[in-house]
């Protein structure tokens, strides 16, 4: 079983490649919890992720002959910039299998560190497959994004900085995927710190293998995975992996996309700090309380990426305000006749409500003929404001159906 020094020798094998990241405490977390919440803070890595430690350690123990061979693995993007940017370094040539919906800033971003992209399967699982046929075909070296103890190590060396920047550290709350980072992380903690700290690991509802596997004594796979956290979006965790979370982790639990995105959020509103959403999943469940932590514990939720494609962030960052009563999404029905909107508009106004959005509709099948459709969408205080404006609509006698 992966040991404290499998990470310690990780430690002086990435130290020129990995940086040191920020450990910051989040006045605005604490706040919100109770507890005294550090953020280790992985998103601002080299690659945007914590993927380029293990994947450094795992080349830098190949043999040259391996090297030679070429390197291939499979990624939903992180570890893929990872790989590719670790086997440019020692001059290895890189191919790198990616779901054929892999954000295309991940994808572009492995291509600018010189691998080759191929892109098959609509998930990890999908992905790998290819590539483990390509490591056969070609005759290449297999880079396991996280069922392989030197990539464990060497995500690791997370914990080892942890131990040094937050040494009355009480829970470390730690994201999984295939379970890599969790069991390099629990093991350089509890060794350097001792078993007092507590570790927990968090996955997405809609990719919770490593769940499922703890209750049933053993790695379960699931059919498939939906999540908005890409970067987890794994339908198993790995068997060496597996066993270490069993031995060294303390609990795992669940979060919802929507908690997934309310993180997300909070994370650029408060800390103004960018976080794709399986780097959120920490924070998210810091938030919800999804594990129990007394007031005044010192919390690490790690922060393990900032790889968030543009277009995605909008569609998280809106559904996170949705969920936070920041914005709202209503329909309703007008007579079709001069001044209703306007009269629609300045119930809306009087409950100072900003509209973001108006779409009329005289067209629709659904209303009568001398009727209008109007869809508004409105950005809102918080919840409480939010049923104030239906309510106040309401007495005015409009029905509101609320979309959003």
């Amino acid at each position: 079983m992966l040991s404290l020094e499998d990470v310690l020798a990780a430690r002086d094998r990435v130290a020129d490649v990995a940086r040191r990241t920020p450990l910051d405490y989040s006045h605005s977390f604490s706040s919100m919890t109770g507890a005294e919440v550090h953020l280790k803070e992985e998103n601002f890595q080299r690659t945007g992720s914590f993927k380029i430690r293990g994947a450094t350690n795992r080349i830098a123990t190949m043999s040259q002959a391996d090297r030679d061979r070429g390197v291939v693995t499979a990624s939903a993007g992180n570890h893929a910039q990872g790989v590719a940017l670790a086997a440019s370094r020692v001059g290895a040539d890189a191919k790198i299998v990616m779901p054929k919906y892999a954000p295309f800033s991940k994808v572009a971003a492995t291509r600018r560190y010189g691998a080759e992209v191929v892109l098959h399967g609509v998930d990890y699982d999908e992905a790998q497959a290819r590539a483990h046929e390509i490591e056969t075909v070609e005759d290449r070296t297999y880079v396991h994004a996280f069922d392989d103890e030197a990539v464990m190590a060497g995500q690791g060396t997370i914990g080892l900085e942890i131990a040094e920047q937050c040494p009355d550290v009480d829970i470390v709350v730690v994201p999984i995927g295939g379970g890599g980072l969790i069991s390099g992380v629990a093991t350089a903690v509890t060794g350097e710190l001792g078993d007092d700290v507590r570790v927990v690991g968090v996955q997405s509802e809609g990719a919770s293998s490593a769940a499922e596997s703890l209750e049933k004594g053993a790695p379960m796979e699931l059919e498939s995975v939906d999540t908005i956290a890409d970067g987890i979006a794994v339908r198993g965790v790995g068997e060496t992996p597996f066993e270490v979370i069993r031995e060294r982790v303390d609990e795992v639990v669940t979060v919802s996309d929507e908690e997934i995105a309310v993180a997300v959020t909070k994370l650029l509103e408060r800390s103004k700090t960018l976080v794709e959403g399986a780097g959120a999943v920490p924070l998210a469940a810091t938030l919800t309380g999804a594990f129990d932590y007394d007031d005044g514990e010192v919390i690490v939720p790690v922060l393990s990426g900032g790889n968030v494609d543009m277009n995605t962030l909008t569609t998280v960052v809106m559904r996170g305000l949705v969920q936070m009563g920041r914005y709202l999404k209503i329909r309703t029905e007008l007579k079709d006749r001069p001044g209703a909107l306007e009269q629609l508009v300045e119930v809306i106004s009087e409950s100072q409500a900003n509209i973001y959005a108006i779409r009329h509709d005289r067209t629709s099948r659904d209303i009568a003929v001398n009727a209008a459709e109007v869809e508004i969408d409105l950005e809102t205080h918080d919840d409480e404001h939010a049923a104030e404006i239906v309510a106040a609509l309401e007495e005015y006698g409009y029905e509101v159906d609320v979309l959003s």
